[in-house]
């Protein structure tokens, strides 16, 4: 279906949002979800005794529409998406919204806002935001009784401003989850806490912190918005893995090793020390997610200590860069879609 774009400077856009046409909303009230439907109304308005407001009950996702080569417009594994969510929302005592309606939610919304994904070529990309809230007035500590799902849509450019250029990372004095608490989950709260952290480290010339897991301060866990991998000398791919159920289990992530696997890249998933690390046992690192897909790691941080890359300290490294364009090939049509992985939208 060919739709005509939006007038709109798209290799320059940054990582921000654009009101766009259209978001999806549905709401639970009296123990179901509604029939919910397309709203050209981008505003909420609550009560001030929301239960948002006093218990933070709240959980996101995030995916991205693409243009690809053909002209069509497609998601790169919504599913996935939809079962996280799912299980986010179990874990904060909220309704999960169905699998399947989430998946639907996300092709409405998408193929009404045709004309904002940006074409094919261009750098950027449609970023699908699903969010779930809780409405209904609570004071006590308490679920709420009622609650909203959303889905807005903005087009977006790269998460790093640099691009592929390696950025620089710092292990932060704080931590990002606790032992076996909601690291796991995209919970809102997760990301609130780092918020400080986050502009403690742009503020001293770092794009983002790595954290360390808070029960030892020994093993790397993952950044404030990203997972971590690592190669080794001979070319075997590290994945961070946690003892205690705190990093995010990112669908970017599951989805490289995938296709490192299929690539003949051997794939190691443990736990990683920090140590390790500063031991020089790894020739590259990088962040990976949706909206980084995989950034480029030059250097590490800790106090006077300086870990480097020397794969990709310069650029991004040789394996970095092969998992990188294969995966982006498969999300653009570019690359064979063994594992029906790209969802067609229209």
């Amino acid at each position: 279906m060919a739709v005509e774009k939006k007038d709109l400077d798209w290799g320059s856009l940054d990582f921000g949002y654009r009101k766009t046409d259209v978001s999806y909303v549905s709401n639970w009230k009296d123990g179901a979800w509604d029939e919910g439907g397309l709203t050209a109304d981008h505003s909420l308005n609550l009560s001030e005794c929301a239960g948002i407001f006093h218990y933070c009950q709240a959980c996101f996702e995030g995916l991205k529409a693409y243009t690809t080569e053909d002209g069509k417009i497609v998601c790169f594994r919504p599913d996935l998406n939809a079962q996280r969510m799912y299980e986010s929302a179990e874990r904060l005592e909220m309704p999960p919204f169905p699998v399947d309606r989430f998946v639907d939610a996300v092709k409405q919304v998408v193929a009404a806002n045709a004309a904002w994904v940006p074409p094919f070529g261009s750098g950027a990309t449609l970023y699908v935001r699903p969010l779930m809230i809780a409405t209904g007035d609570v004071i006590g500590v308490a679920p709420a009784d009622e609650y909203q799902f959303r889905i807005l849509v903005t087009p977006v450019g790269p998460y790093f401003k640099g691009g592929l250029k390696p950025i620089k990372l710092r292990i932060s004095e704080y931590d990002r989850a606790a032992p076996h608490g909601t690291g796991n989950i995209k919970a809102g709260l997760n990301y609130a806490m780092s918020l400080k952290p986050t502009m403690d480290a742009h503020r001293a010339g770092f794009a983002e912190n790595l954290y360390l897991d808070s029960q030892s301060r020994t093993y790397v866990e993952e950044t404030g918005g990203a997972n971590v991998l690592f190669v080794t000398k001979d070319g075997t791919l590290v994945v961070p893995q946690s003892h205690t159920d705190s990093i995010l289990p990112s669908i970017t992530r599951r989805s490289l090793v995938q296709v490192a696997e299929d690539l003949g890249i051997t794939v190691v998933q443990r736990p990683v020390e920090w140590a390790e690390v500063k031991s020089g046992a790894f020739v590259e690192c990088g962040l990976c997610g949706t909206a980084a897909v995989i950034s480029p790691v030059g250097e590490i941080h800790e106090d006077e200590t300086v870990v480097s890359f020397p794969a990709g300290h310069d650029e991004i490294g040789p394996v970095m860069k092969k998992l990188r364009e294969t995966l982006t090939g498969i999300q653009d049509g570019a690359v064979e879609d063994k594992h029906n992985w790209v969802f067609e939208i229209c």
